[in-house]
This record gives C-alpha cells, structure tokens and sequence, in this order.
C-alpha cells in the first residue's frame, strides 16, 4: 500500500476530528509520521486504524465474533461495574474523611470557645482589679496631699 502524507490540520479536517485529537493520537503512537521541512506529516493510509480499534472492525466482520462482541460486551460491563463500585468506595473515604475533618473543626471550635471564655473572665477579673488599685491610689494620693499640704503651708509660713 502507498503511503500519502498529509499535515495535522487536513488529517484533522479530513477525521472530522479536533486537532489536540490528532496530536493526541499522534502521542499515544497510534498515527505513523513523518518530518519534512519542519512540519509534522501523517499517513493518511492508516488513518482509520489510529482512530477505531482493530478490535470493532473484527467484531462487524463475521458472524462468528458475534460470540466475541458478546465477550466483549460482559468485559465492557464487568469494567464499568468495577469502575463504579471503586468510585462508590472513594465516595465512600471521601464522606468519612470529611466527617472526620468536621469533628476536628467542632471540637477546635469547642475549645476556642473555652479560651475565649476563660480569657474574657480574666479580662473581666484584671479590669476590677484595676478599678480597686486606682481607687486606692486615688486615696493614697488625696491622703497624701492633705498630710504633706499641711506641712507645706506651716514650712512656708515659717
């Protein structure tokens, strides 16, 4: 078979695929290319091998894969129910993992609380506190001035 070469974009166009498709395949080595002048070139003669598996071309050619495309379909099902009973577990650890992070944020938050109940009552134990030093020191300071104000008015009437 002769083979022709044509550029991403036509063999894109000609696949009625997108281009990232292409390139994609051209990744995964399903398209055989080439390099000319700096542009990358596809075999346009393999183009459907690279796009369809083989697999889906054996199955329509006879009607002796019809036992095949029924293996093929019980493998395809058993895939699919293995597929969502994985995603059913992981939902599963995801719903636990979140609950555990929900009981490590209550009980943050719980003690928090506490903290900031014993803070306030310190908070509120300090400021009467306060209050009582500077009554005392309002006293002080007016006892004080009566004692030495006396002192002062006779040493300055000597």
């Amino acid at each position: 078979m002769q083979e022709q070469w044509m550029s991403i974009d036509a063999y894109a166009q000609m696949a009625d695929i997108s281009r990232d498709a292409v390139e994609a395949l051209i990744m995964r080595g399903k398209l055989s290319t080439t390099i000319q002048e700096g542009e990358i070139l596809i075999d346009s003669t393999a183009m459907m091998g690279g796009v369809v598996p083989s697999t889906l071309h054996d199955l329509s050619s006879s009607q002796a894969d019809i036992t095949l495309g029924a293996s093929f379909v019980e493998k395809t099902i058993g895939t699919i129910i293995n597929l969502h009973e994985k995603v059913l577990f992981a939902k599963e650890e995801t719903i636990e993992s979140i609950r555990n992070e929900n009981m490590f944020l209550k009980e943050a938050l719980n003690s928090l609380q506490e903290l900031y109940e014993e803070d306030r009552n310190t908070i509120a134990t300090l400021t009467e506190q306060l209050k009582l030093t500077q009554q005392e020191v309002e006293f002080m300071r007016r006892k004080y001035k009566l004692m030495w104000g006396k002192v002062i008015d006779d040493h300055a009437a000597q």
